[in-house]
């Protein structure tokens, strides 16, 4: 499968577009592409992409995680289904004078049953699950086995709680709608109540054999097994969304989805702002006014560091490319290394001499007193 393009690119709009020239994009290229005006067999594929891209950047909170995130961490977050869902394209093919709705868009990217019969079928229920990871785990990506109990549709009768070789039927009571609607009319006016089926607890169907597996239920509660790639990147607070991996619904719908939240462990050496890594480095006074050239860790391994002559204390010294991989795009951030210079608590009385024949060769005699130091 081809890499996604960058969602600005493929609408020809910089990255600071407003949402009317986005919109207005989206016009211009789905006037050339649109399914009805470009028979081309590449017509349809740069629609799709066109219209996803419009779908994203048209809606300022999948924008704010797609800029945030780009298209690694967005996709883990969000379905196709999802990405279109609440876009405006109604009014742009009305304006554009094309027979086309949201149903028709559906049905080119999906096929099949359209939006509003997806919408209608009841959706399983979310799970959510924390996993705990290391920097060096965030650093190179990893695969993360987890187990999780939840309820699947039973692998002996598929869901339909129906013993193998039998099938469901249509409830005679509410005609398989699952709905029953009762009318009552007084001085006020009428009033229409709509209830689920007492017969068929409002699955449309009765079962006469039920399924011994699942006791006619179609669900069973299982502890599943589930690899989570986690990208290489990610950090404290993110969530990954596995689409399909939560919980069967108790009709036909999609399983709901399972969210991972990420949790960063603290790290012995690193403190971690976005991409960039920070490092607290301890040296003496002698390699502080020298210059030194010192060996500091690194998230993935060792690297030498030059301390140029006449450094401060508190002095931040940049390692180019040696922080974090950035999830939403190319290369990585820096490590910053804080110089702390060390002073001695105690001092021999030849070491003490050093330092003060030092300081009068700098003209810095801590003796004399009342005298400023020239610093």
């Amino acid at each position: 499968m081809a890499a996604k393009r960058d969602y600005y690119k493929v609408l020809g709009v910089p990255k600071n577009a407003s949402k009317d020239a986005i919109k207005d994009a989206y016009r211009k290229l789905a006037l050339q592409y649109h399914p009805d005006r470009n028979k081309s067999p590449e017509a349809e594929e740069t629609f799709k992409e066109i219209s996803e891209a419009y779908a994203v950047l048209s809606d300022d909170g999948k924008r704010q995680q797609y800029d945030t995130l780009g298209h690694a961490g967005f996709d883990q977050r969000y379905s196709r289904e999802d990405i279109f869902r609440g876009a405006d394209f109604d009014s742009i093919f009305r304006d554009m004078g094309v027979g086309f709705g949201f149903g028709d868009l559906f049905n080119v990217f999906f096929g099949g049953r359209d939006f509003e019969e997806r919408e209608r079928a009841t959706r399983g229920r979310d799970l959510g699950y924390e996993v705990d990871i290391t920097l060096e785990e965030a650093a190179s990506g990893v695969e993360k086995e987890i187990e999780i109990p939840r309820t699947e549709r039973c692998e002996v009768c598929g869901g339909s709680g129906a013993a193998p070789g039998t099938s469901p039927r249509t409830c005679s009571k509410c005609k398989g709608s699952g709905k029953l609607q009762s009318i009552s009319r007084n001085g006020f006016g009428t009033f229409v109540r709509i209830m689920p089926c007492s017969t068929c607890r409002g699955r449309g169907q009765t079962i006469d054999s039920p399924c011994r597996n699942c006791r006619g239920k179609g669900r069973v509660k299982r502890e599943r097994k589930i690899t989570v790639k986690i990208p290489a990147g990610i950090d404290e607070g993110y969530q990954l969304r596995l689409e399909g991996q939560g919980e069967a619904p108790p009709d036909e719908g999609p399983s709901g989805d399972l969210y991972i939240l990420i949790h960063m462990a603290p790290h012995q050496h690193f403190r971690r702002d976005g991409d960039d890594l920070f490092y607290n480095l301890e040296i003496g006074f002698p390699q502080a006014a020298l210059g030194a050239e010192v060996t500091i860790p690194t998230i993935e391994g060792k690297a030498d560091l030059r301390i140029h002559p006449g450094t401060q204390p508190g002095q931040i010294l940049r390692v180019k490319g040696k922080g974090m991989p950035r999830m939403r795009g190319y290369g990585r951030g820096d490590l910053r290394v804080r110089v702390n210079v060390v002073i001695p608590e105690k001092l021999t009385q030849h070491q003490r001499a050093l330092i003060e024949e030092l300081a009068k060769e700098l003209d810095q005699n801590a003796q004399q007193k009342g005298r400023k130091l020239r610093l």
